[in-house]
């Protein structure tokens, strides 16, 4: 059980590497098709370890994320929350998905998280409604093949339960 336990920690540095990469620089031309880094890791490991992330991870991830960028406190938090409701109902019928699949799936869930980042965007007034909205969900989504085949390979060699 010790030895189970002891790579929990693995599952904190991969939501710590997104966050970073959730912040980090991006040419102009590339930031509205910014992925959602943390909503991908936080999706990977709730579907692969379900009993140690969930609603209450997605929660704390999501406010460090909203400190992190300066948004109003609570809005990438209510948005994780969103998602990880859903996929966590969806969760028995997502495994059993083929990856383009869970791909389509996965563009379906985050959008409607970006149209919920865009009702709170709408109620504060810091950004005008645009289409560009759905192009992180649309990156993010063609992401998931690669961001899962490698968590999963480093989930297996470590063996994180």
């Amino acid at each position: 059980m010790a030895a189970r336990s002891s790579n929990v920690w693995f599952i904190w540095l991969t939501l710590a590497v997104a966050l970073l990469l959730s912040v980090s620089v991006l040419p102009t031309w590339a930031e509205p098709g910014r992925p959602m880094w943390l909503a991908l890791f936080l999706t990977y490991w709730m579907l692969a370890v379900p009993h140690r992330v969930g609603m209450t991870t997605a929660w704390c991830c999501g406010l460090l994320a909203d400190v992190l960028n300066g948004t109003l406190l609570g809005q990438n938090a209510l948005a994780l929350m969103f998602i990880s409701f859903l996929v966590l109902s969806l969760h028995q019928r997502l495994r059993m998905f083929p990856m383009w699949q869970q791909s389509m799936v996965l563009l379906i869930v985050f959008g409607l998280a970006q149209l919920v980042q865009l009702w709170l965007n709408a109620l504060v007034g810091s950004r005008p409604p645009t289409v560009e909205f759905v192009l992180p969900a649309l990156v993010s989504s063609l992401l998931w093949p690669w961001v899962c085949v490698l968590l999963r390979s480093l989930h297996i060699r470590l063996g994180v339960n």
